[in-house]
């Protein structure tokens, strides 16, 4: 399952400039990757900023999945990210699982990886539900 966009906003979605790719489209356990190669900040390690919107895709995603189960959107209300060691190269995996799915929030937890296992990134994503707009 792919979430519509609106086709005047398709080919400006951050998570295609980033090289983010979803490998797994689960509420329970979204999935995806992102390289470090175009994502770095000046000292040559991946971008903190990077991470975030890695992670908020994983868990904005899963989110909306869960809220179309319920006729609802997702929005984001609150992330926040610990930044744990430095990704110098390669590919960082994330992988985001639900700490809390309710009929007004939902929380993930969205924990990223460098290519040998280890955590770079532990972030937790809130978004609120809400009723669809009128004719969305």
């Amino acid at each position: 399952m792919t979430p519509d966009l609106p086709l005047d906003f398709a080919d400006e979605q951050l998570h295609t400039r980033m090289g983010i790719e979803i490998t797994r489209w689960d509420v329970q356990e979204m999935i995806g990757t992102m390289p470090v190669k175009g994502n770095r900040q000046p000292f040559g390690l991946l971008h903190g900023g990077a991470n975030a919107v890695l992670a908020e895709q994983l868990g904005s995603i899963a989110s909306a999945m869960h809220a179309s189960e319920h006729g609802l959107i997702a929005l984001g209300l609150e992330l926040s990210c610990t930044h744990h060691r430095a990704a110098r190269e390669g590919i960082v995996t994330g992988v985001a699982r639900p700490i809390h799915l309710g009929r007004s929030t939902t929380t993930y937890e969205i924990v990223i990886t460098d290519e040998e296992g280890r955590r770079t990134c532990t972030a937790r994503l809130t978004c609120i539900l809400r009723p669809k707009p009128p004719g969305a």
